[in-house]
């Protein structure tokens, strides 16, 4: 099996699905509203890799790497993303990830990867990885590869000999999920991320993709919302100059801000309550906290990550 949509996967299958694979499989299965979608399952790097003979490869530039040079580090990084660059994906798998992209049936999807560990610092990974926003079918199996080789970005490789995990086994699962074009979008912390104190949540919220408040590129609004009553503690409107929109032909561009929006509110108290009771319902599915990626498009809210808060 190479690929499951995430009806069919669940938090046991992190093994195979990667993290952000296995949650989005949980939550789905939880009647949450989440963005449909597939993961093509770490399998399938593993056989990309061994069909291409690209393992052996790896390993010798890999031994070659002076760790205290960043030169050598960047140098290694750069001829392993090529060589996987320039392999072709085996034709039957290439075939089966064009017919789950049809079923789709969106124009753009999110292509992330998801880091598969035979230990528990898989965690730790989840921003070590790319993703590829307003992907289309046209660049959908290049980007594939882009986060099969995301593995091996300068980071990731001084993140393997730091964490001595050079011998471990690691893997790439590749998630393609429908894009939602959102109005809105940001994260929640269901325990106050500063403050820890575990009767409040905070959400953020910025016009736009969700990549500008991820990335720290904007301000956003932030709420605090008692969870024992739902109430709304704190509301701090930030003034937002720039936000990230889809390009009319795929891809994302950073642009300015409307000026009638830019000192707006991004959401109403009723709003902001809605989301809040989605994300009291991810944390009490998953009994602990909950770092949650969330977006707001045409009046509906969409859960496009969750993950266990890893710094309380």
């Amino acid at each position: 099996m190479f690929i499951k949509n995430f009806k069919q996967l669940s938090y046991k299958d992190v093994s195979e699905a990667g993290g952000k694979g296995a949650s989005l499989g949980e939550i789905t299965n939880a009647g949450l509203s989440v963005p449909p979608g597939f993961v093509l399952l770490a399998n399938v790097f593993d056989r990309f890799l061994e069909e291409t003979d690209l393992n052996a490869e790896i390993a010798a530039v890999l031994k070659k790497v002076n760790y205290k040079d960043i030169n050598s580090v960047d140098k290694a990084s750069n001829v392993i993303r090529d060589l996987i660059d320039d392999q072709d994906i085996p034709a039957d798998i290439k075939k089966e990830i064009l017919v789950e992209f049809k079923k789709l049936k969106s124009k753009f999807v999110a292509v992330r990867s998801s880091a598969t560990a035979e230990d528990s610092s898989v965690a730790s990974w989840a921003g070590e990885l790319e993703t590829y926003l307003d992907t289309t079918e046209k660049n959908l199996l290049e980007n594939v590869k882009k986060c099969w080789s995301s593995l091996f970005t300068p980071r990731a490789i001084f993140y393997r000999q730091e964490k001595k995990m050079l011998k471990t086994k690691v893997s790439v699962a590749v998630v393609v999920q429908q894009m939602i074009d959102s109005e809105i979008s940001g994260i929640a912390f269901t325990v106050h991320p500063v403050t820890r104190d575990k009767n409040q949540m905070i959400i953020e919220a910025g016009w736009g993709l969700g990549e500008a408040i991820v990335s720290g590129q904007v301000t956003p609004d932030a709420y605090v919302i008692d969870k024992r009553d739902l109430s709304i503690i704190d509301i701090n409107v930030a003034k937002q100059e720039m936000m990230i929109v889809r390009k009319a032909g795929g891809g994302i561009k950073h642009t300015v801000a409307p000026k009638a929006i830019q000192e707006k509110q991004k959401f109403n108290g009723k709003q902001i309550i809605e989301l809040a009771k989605i994300c009291a319902a991810i944390e009490k599915h998953y009994k602990k906290p909950q770092d949650i990626e969330w977006a707001f498009a045409k009046g509906k809210f969409y859960i496009t990550q969750s993950r266990p808060i890893t710094t309380l």
